[in-house]
């Protein structure tokens, strides 16, 4: 299928998702929403998609939402953008977080506002030692949305969090690893290689158990000790009965690599 503002690749089980509205930064428009929700349906349906990776074209990741379009909108979409949160935004970052495998964000510049905040909402997240990460929504006014509220504070913590969103100051690939806002760092012209090789890797593991994994990691931000202990049973009983534990246990009773299939 042909998309106008962003591109899909699929291959070696990695799904690849082009922000790919470079001359604007890759910044969100309708249009690039529309695209987003056909990719994301195409990928879902696709039972060989083990990795979703997401990436911008060009010199910036993301620089959140096209404030030119929203202005020249229609007033009900100027004035309420609660709408726009309500049918773009968060019905992608539901489903980046409910994706039954591990979605890698390859970060090759600026991330600014919802795009800052699509970035930390993916699962690992490998950054250009040229990016940056900005909550740019006070200077406009605006708060932090797209989950921004609730990834940021648990990744750096509050005071750290509070800073990031009420001073809009940019944070550096290399400040942000140091944080743990995003997991590492790399020279620029190594971005995309490690990535690439990062999902594939991913891809060639045990994915349902990774999905796994990413349900309960996600979860324990709201659980008690005893509930993390009660979910820790019930998905490890679910993962005990998938092909890859048989796989895994035979692989190694064997003394030979594991080929897992992600079932």
């Amino acid at each position: 299928m042909k998309f106008n503002a962003i591109l899909l690749d699929i291959a070696s089980g990695v799904a690849t998702i082009t922000l790919n509205r470079p001359d604007k930064l890759n910044s969100f428009t309708g249009e690039m929403h529309a695209d987003l929700r056909q990719a994301m349906q195409i990928i879902q349906a696709d039972r060989n998609v083990r990795v979703l990776m997401i990436t911008g074209a060009g010199r910036g990741f993301c620089a959140g939402q096209d404030l030119s379009e929203r202005m020249m909108g229609d007033s009900a979409e100027t004035t309420d953008v609660g709408s726009s949160l309500e049918k773009n935004y968060n019905p992608l970052l539901r489903q980046l977080r409910a994706l039954p495998y591990p979605v890698v964000c390859a970060v090759n510049g600026v991330a600014a506002g919802a795009g800052c905040n699509l970035v930390l909402a993916c699962d690992i997240v490998i950054a250009a030692r040229s990016a940056s990460f900005i909550q740019i929504f006070s200077r406009i006014g605006l708060i932090p949305d797209a989950g921004g509220t609730y990834t940021l504070p648990r990744l750096v913590g509050t005071a750290r969090a509070m800073a990031a969103a009420m001073l809009a100051e940019k944070v550096s690939a290399e400040q942000a690893e140091q944080w743990g806002m995003i997991w590492r760092c790399v020279d620029d012209d190594r971005l995309m290689s490690e990535a690439q090789t990062l999902a594939r890797q991913l891809a060639g593991q045990a994915t349902r158990a990774l999905g796994l994994t990413k349900r309960a990691i996600y979860a324990s931000a709201n659980n008690t000790f005893d509930q993390q202990l009660d979910l820790e049973r019930d998905l490890q009983r679910e993962a005990a009965k998938s092909e890859d534990f048989r796989e895994g246990v035979m692989a190694f009773k064997e003394k030979r690599p594991a080929k897992f299939s992600g079932h």
